[in-house]
């Protein structure tokens, strides 16, 4: 059975995530993450040296190779079709700045993605009868998506528009938790975990009723 989204490769601390030609905002955060963290290990950051080569000393030599190890890892974390895009370029940041552009666009369709991923959160709703997994998954995806195209949504928006999106049956739910929450410091994560546990209580009650109501049923 295939494996969803892109994770047939690289789940693993010690290899770079892979990147399939889908998914490239997943893959991003994860690489530049991957990347971040080998140069913390390292004690320094990659960058180029901007002098002739016959002037770097050690230290301008040591950020060369670090320039080259970053390269090699995004490499790893490619395919071929990927790689034949990038094949060409010298430099770590010519490679992930060619697949940024590839995968988002210019800077003109990046804002038009962002102005399309900000209507979608803006009109989001819960649809009948989704959980609220399926609800927090989609919502999630929109709000990562934004993220990574540097427009993030605040926790405390992204809270109260959940609660703003809840159905009729939950206004009492959603009167408790604005009450006894501070809104502006409740995350997105405990909210969900809140409302989840809720639901199951819910749908328990709901089940015993029903098995009460069919023992009625029977007994008449």
């Amino acid at each position: 059975m295939a494996a969803s989204l892109n994770l047939q490769e690289g789940q693993s601390s010690t290899r770079p995530p892979r990147f399939n030609g889908r998914f490239y905002s997943w893959w991003k955060v994860r690489m530049h993450d991957f990347l971040m963290d080998e140069d913390k290990n390292d004690g320094e950051k990659t960058m180029l040296v901007p002098k002739p080569r016959q002037k770097y000393d050690e230290v301008d030599r040591k950020k060369i190779e670090r320039g080259y190890q970053a390269k090699t890892l995004i490499v790893c974390g490619i395919g071929p079709d990927e790689f034949n895009r990038v094949s060409a370029y010298e430099f770590a940041k010519e490679i992930w700045d060619c697949l940024k552009t590839t995968h988002e666009g210019t800077e003109q369709v990046k804002e038009s993605k962002i102005d399309m991923l900000t209507s979608l959160c803006e009109n989001f709703k819960i649809k009948e009868g989704e959980t609220f997994y399926e609800m927090f998954t989609k919502f999630s995806s929109i709000t990562n998506e934004l993220r990574s195209l540097g427009e993030p949504i605040s926790m405390s928006k992204q809270v109260r528009k959940v609660l703003q999106i809840l159905p009729k049956s939950w206004e009492s739910k959603v009167d408790v938790i604005t009450e006894a929450k501070d809104l502006k410091v409740l995350t997105i994560d405990s909210l969900i975990g809140n409302l989840k546990t809720h639901e199951l209580n819910r749908n328990h009650d709901l089940s015993k009723k029903e098995v009460k109501k069919d023992k009625s049923l029977m007994l008449k």
